[in-house]
């Protein structure tokens, strides 16, 4: 757990420069486009030091699910760090997601998520939540609106001593 915990804090210290681009602008000003992250914008992966050998960050998968609460639509939806995607109103970028190694107790998944919302009568998306996720404590961080509710599933990525899988050896 300690690993995770300062693999998340040391890549949520490199976040706040992406993070900081459009949340709550004061006097209406104009927000920057949307749209996917180029290459230059990913974060780096701090959780690589921690451990050698886990995958990079940059080929990691997060599962986010996605409920529109006003029709009970849900969706999963896969997201490589660095990456976002439109789904009707909402837009859903992931910075990183990381989990606790197989040898770790508590297991934690988490994922740092973006989620921005076009409202009726607007016309710029306004960023609803930046934070992170924790599948086994989604009530730590939760992501309000009325409409659209996002958590975290899963985080693929493997750890040495694993197998494919994704359970460890021994």
């Amino acid at each position: 757990m300690r690993a995770f915990l300062v693999a998340t804090l040391a890549s949520l210290a490199l976040f706040p420069a992406a993070c900081s681009e459009s949340e709550d602008a004061p006097g209406g000003e104009a927000q920057p486009e949307r749209g996917e992250a180029n290459a230059s914008e990913a974060i780096p992966d701090a959780s690589a030091d921690a451990l050698v050998g886990a995958t990079p960050n940059d080929e990691r998968v997060a599962t986010l699910g996605l409920l529109n609460k006003r029709n009970n639509l849900s969706e999963d939806i896969q997201l490589s760090p660095g990456e976002s995607i439109e789904v009707g109103p909402v837009i859903l970028r992931l910075a990183t997601c990381e989990r606790t190694p197989p040898w770790e107790m508590p297991q934690e998944t988490g994922a740092f998520v973006q989620v921005d919302v076009l409202e009726r009568g607007q016309s710029e998306h306004s960023r609803i939540f930046s934070g992170w996720l924790f599948k086994q404590s989604p009530s730590l961080n939760v992501v309000e609106h009325p409409i659209y509710d996002v958590w975290v599933k899963e985080c693929a990525m493997r750890f040495p001593g694993e197998d494919a899988s994704g359970d460890s050896e021994g």
